[in-house]
C-alpha cells in the first residue's frame, strides 16, 4: 500500500483504514437461543446468488457470539435502520445486554428479527468456508420482509452514517 497515511500504520491498522473506505450497511444477526436473544452485528454482508437465493456473511474467528449463531437451525438477518446506531453499539458489545430492550420478534422457526428494520431475512446455514482470520458464511434464504420506506444504517470510515437524499435524474 502507498499512502502517507498508510504507510505510517502497521499493515493491520492499514487494512482496516483501507477497507473502511467502502460503505456497508449494518446486519443484525440473532436467533432465540436458551429462553433468550442471542445475536450479533455484522457489516460483512452481502447477496450472492438469485437461484438459490444466497447472502454471505463473515464473522471473526474470536468471536464468542458466532459459534452459538451457526448452529441454530433458522437465523434471523435484519438490515438495521439508521435510528438503530445505539443497538448496533449493543449488539457488537462483548458483554451486557445486546438488545438494549429494543424490539424484536421470533419466527416460528427460532429467528430473531428486529423491529423497525429496512429488511428482514430468514436464512438456513448453506455452507462456510475458510476465510482467514475469520469464517465465510453462505445463507439460504427461506422468507423476505422489506420495508421501503426505512432508511438503512451506514458504517463508513469507522463512524455511522445515514444516505443524503440525491436529486431525481
Amino acid at each position: 500500500m502507498t499512502s502517507a497515511v498508510t504507510d505510517a500504520l502497521p499493515r493491520d491498522l492499514a487494512l482496516r483504514r483501507a477497507f473502511s473506505v467502502y460503505p456497508t450497511g449494518v446486519v443484525a444477526l440473532a436467533a432465540h437461543l436458551d429462553d433468550r436473544a442471542v445475536g450479533m452485528a455484522v457489516n460483512s454482508f452481502t447477496s450472492i446468488s438469485l437461484e438459490p437465493a444466497l447472502v454471505a456473511i463473515s464473522a471473526a474467528r474470536t468471536s464468542k457470539t458466532w459459534p452459538l449463531l451457526r448452529e441454530v437451525p433458522e437465523l434471523g438477518m435484519s438490515v438495521l435502520a439508521a435510528h438503530h446506531e445505539p443497538l448496533s453499539r449493543s449488539l457488537s458489545a462483548r458483554e451486557g445486554d445486546r438488545f438494549g430492550g429494543h424490539d424484536w420478534q421470533r419466527t416460528e422457526g427460532g429467528a430473531v428479527l428486529i423491529s423497525d428494520a429496512a429488511l428482514w431475512l430468514t436464512c438456513r446455514l448453506h455452507s462456510t468456508f475458510d476465510g482467514g482470520d475469520h469464517e465465510i458464511a453462505l445463507y439460504e434464504i427461506a422468507d423476505i420482509t422489506l420495508f421501503d420506506d426505512v432508511e438503512p444504517l451506514v458504517f463508513h470510515q469507522s463512524r455511522y452514517r445515514s444516505i443524503a437524499g440525491s436529486a431525481s435524474a
